[in-house]
């Protein structure tokens, strides 16, 4: 395993962070397709030996039972000063006034909860979900800060936003002297690439870890087009994903990713997440995993080296679309 710096921190993570969104009880809040506790427990206790440190959850996964599997596990399996957990607020497992967003009062009620159910005193990282609109960014930052200053929270991040949206959050924090992001979680495979626009020269420029979710783009960057056996998982995830592709697009794409594994005798995956892991503003790519052979593949795909050429072979077929999150 390889690890690295979170962005301008000093805080080292692997550079595959387990994504915990596929644990939980099943039909508790969403998906329907989470995976029951035993099966979560095998894949987190994988992770941890075959050197994964950092693990990202939220608050609304499975209605919270992410959070509670995840916690169970890595008190029973790791120290707590071995591992950094990430979880994200912005949405909550309530309905009515006060159920979303990113208020003063939301944010210091959902740390409280996410540390219950994590067991654990506070969250290396702590995300914001989304952004928003109805809630000045003022007050949220302030509320973000005094989390850190408490020592519930030892660092900030971001996630799915637009990038002039990322630097007032970011300069209203430095203007204040307030804690400032050190990271963003954004979506980005070889199917969705808006993010090189905007938001990545700026990360680069201030030094900020990305570490993007969906790499695999839900699936479809791993699968053969005459494998049969596709997950319900990855059919719950396809008809849910809110990436904007053009059929066009992933179809030339998936095929030269297809020729490319066959060149090489290996997994699709291995050359999608080769791919992303030549990216040298790639901080650590969130791996949603169902099984404990998907981890394997990751750790595989950040030893295989595409060469310039493959890589502008698989770049050249991508067609602009709509920035969506």
């Amino acid at each position: 395993m390889e690890y690295i710096k979170l962005g301008n921190t000093g805080l080292d993570v692997s550079r595959i962070c387990l994504g915990c969104m596929s644990f939980g009880i099943p039909n508790q809040g969403y998906p329907e397709w989470s995976l029951p506790e035993e099966e979560s427990r095998k894949i987190i206790k994988h992770a941890l030996d075959i050197g994964i440190n950092f693990f990202d959850t939220a608050n609304i996964y499975s209605g919270g039972s992410s959070e509670e599997i995840l916690g169970r596990a890595l008190k029973d399996f790791a120290n707590r000063e071995d591992v950094v957990i990430a979880s994200k607020v912005y949405n909550t497992n309530k309905k009515g006034p006060n159920s979303r967003g990113l208020s003063r009062k939301i944010i210091m009620s959902e740390i409280e909860l996410t540390l219950k159910r994590l067991q654990t005193d506070y969250i290396d990282l702590y995300i914001i979900h989304r952004w928003d609109e109805f809630t000045p960014i003022e007050e949220t930052m302030e509320a973000l800060h005094d989390l850190v200053k408490s020592g519930k929270v030892r660092y900030i991040g971001a996630s799915s936003m637009y990038a002039w949206q990322f630097a007032k959050a970011q300069q209203v924090a430095k203007e204040r002297g307030w804690t400032q992001f050190v990271s963003m979680q954004n979506k980005y495979n070889l199917f969705y690439r808006e993010e090189e626009r905007e938001m990545i020269p700026l990360l680069q420029d201030q030094k900020i870890a990305m570490t993007p979710y969906q790499p695999l783009a839900g699936g479809r960057l791993a699968r053969f087009k005459d494998d049969q056996t596709v997950r319900a998982e990855s059919q719950a995830a396809n008809k849910s994903s809110t990436i904007l592709y053009s059929d066009e697009c992933e179809n030339e794409i998936n095929n030269r990713v297809e020729e490319l594994a066959k060149k090489y005798k290996v997994g699709k995956s291995i050359i999608s997440m080769s791919w992303i892991f030549s990216k040298s503003f790639i901080t650590s790519a969130l791996i949603g995993s169902s099984k404990t052979q998907q981890l394997d593949d990751a750790v595989l795909a950040l030893n295989f080296k595409l060469s310039n050429d493959d890589i502008k072979y698989l770049e050249d077929a991508y067609i602009p679309h709509f920035l969506r999150f």
